[in-house]
C-alpha cells in the first residue's frame, strides 16, 4: 500500500490541476483499484465486507479528491496512474 500512496501524492489530474496535500487513504486506493477491475459498488462492498453506502461515500470522496466526475473518469484515472 505504500507504493499507491507515494503514486498519488500531488499529482496532476486530467484537468491539469493538482490536489493540495490531500492524499488518498489505504481505504480509497483500494476502492479505487477495484473500481478499474471492473467491480461495481455492491461487488466492492461485498469483498471488502463494507455496506454499499459506505462504498458509495468513498466513491463521491474519489471523485471529489481526484477532480474527475465519473466512475468511467475513476476507472481511467487508475489505469493511467497504474493503480491497477
Amino acid at each position: 500500500m505504500h507504493l499507491f500512496r507515494e503514486m498519488i501524492d500531488r499529482r496532476p489530474t486530467s484537468r491539469g490541476a493538482t490536489w493540495s496535500d490531500e492524499a488518498l487513504s489505504v481505504r480509497e486506493m483500494q476502492v479505487l483499484s477495484l473500481f478499474a477491475k471492473g467491480l461495481t459498488v455492491s461487488r466492492i462492498a461485498k469483498r471488502l465486507k463494507l455496506t454499499v453506502k459506505t462504498v458509495s461515500t468513498y466513491r463521491t470522496k474519489l471523485l471529489e479528491k481526484l477532480l474527475v466526475r465519473t466512475t468511467a473518469d475513476l476507472i481511467r484515472y487508475a489505469v493511467d496512474h497504474r493503480v491497477v
